[in-house]
């Protein structure tokens, strides 16, 4: 009898569930054109500006065009593209090279700076508010535009040449005469940025720390720095997600700076320029510059995928 009547509980709590998720369900037609506008063109806005262009690219990756004549002359070729990229393209080594050195800096160098400014910043130091302003400063200007100011500076003609009045004989510094040294100089520049980006991302997230967490550590004897490593950084993990996911792509999708200072050349070949060259340069190389751009997604999505998924099933 008793399991007659939970039985019939059971039904009674479904049908109800059921009920409720109707009436849920149940949206007016405003409802539904303002779920239509606010998510539907948004979405087919992306599916038309992003994917289909990406799934495009890939596609002409596999094939040789020159842009002439139309889609009737695109030609199906496999991965000859591919092979003869790693076979013949002088400058796929080297740009290759440069985009993991870029990813080295961010990652070893500038990104732990961008996190150790947080870190004292968000101690509220005086003068604290100077130092934010002034490490945020570069966001607010445009790669474009920052390589053409410390280009300005470094160059033969520049500002530092002229404070040593070296601007009007044989004796100036070319910084970006040396095909060894110029990635090196633009890293300085890039990671000039960059540590202003990270220091921003963790700073707002340390702000969002519980203090009840602080306080806990400081009561059971742990040390400030203990506190950051063992209490603050795991309590920012999807704050850390972010920084890794944001180092990457900043560091292999670079194009800006380096295109602005010597077009990519001299020792500053990077796959991003390497793929404006070839699709819009004076070669007209379809195919190859869609392979080149094929090569970048998958150098900047493998790492990220594999970071979350080791990421997400730590969690499960």
């Amino acid at each position: 009898m008793s399991n007659d009547v939970a039985t019939r509980k059971e039904v009674k709590i479904a049908k109800a569930g059921r009920k409720a998720r109707r009436r849920n369900h149940n949206f007016s037609g405003g409802d539904r054109a303002t779920i239509a506008t606010f998510v539907g063109v948004p979405t087919l806005i992306h599916i038309f500006m992003v994917w289909i262009p990406a799934i495009c690219t890939v596609l002409l990756s596999f094939t040789f065009w020159d842009g002439i004549g139309g889609l009737k002359n695109i030609k199906w070729v496999g991965f000859t593209n591919y092979r003869q990229i790693i076979q013949l393209d002088a400058d796929f080594g080297p740009a290759i090279r440069n985009n993991l050195y870029w990813l080295a800096v961010f990652a070893l160098i500038a990104t732990p700076l961008g996190i150790l400014l947080a870190y004292y910043i968000d101690k509220n130091l005086k003068g604290t508010k100077f130092y934010q302003t002034s490490f945020y400063m570069p966001l607010v200007i445009s790669l474009a535009v920052t390589g053409i100011i410390w280009d300005y500076i470094f160059n033969s003609d520049g500002l530092i040449n002229s404070l040593l009045g070296n601007n009007t004989n044989d004796s100036a510094i070319d910084f970006w005469g040396d095909p060894n040294k110029n990635i090196w100089v633009v890293l300085f520049i890039a990671s000039w940025r960059h540590i202003g980006y990270i220091m921003l991302l963790y700073l707002a997230g340390m702000k969002s720390v519980d203090p009840s967490l602080r306080e806990a550590a400081a009561i059971d004897g742990a040390t400030e720095w203990s506190t950051f490593r063992k209490v603050v950084v795991p309590s920012l993990r999807p704050v850390n997600v972010i920084i890794i996911v944001v180092t990457i792509i900043e560091s292999l999708r670079a194009f800006d700076l380096v295109y602005i200072i010597n077009r990519g050349t001299n020792g500053l070949q990077l796959l991003g320029v390497l793929v404006y060259d070839n699709i819009l340069g004076s070669s007209m190389r379809i195919g190859w510059g869609a392979a080149y751009a094929t090569l970048l997604f998958i150098l900047c999505i493998g790492p990220i995928i594999v970071y979350l998924y080791q990421n997400f099933s730590r969690e499960d």
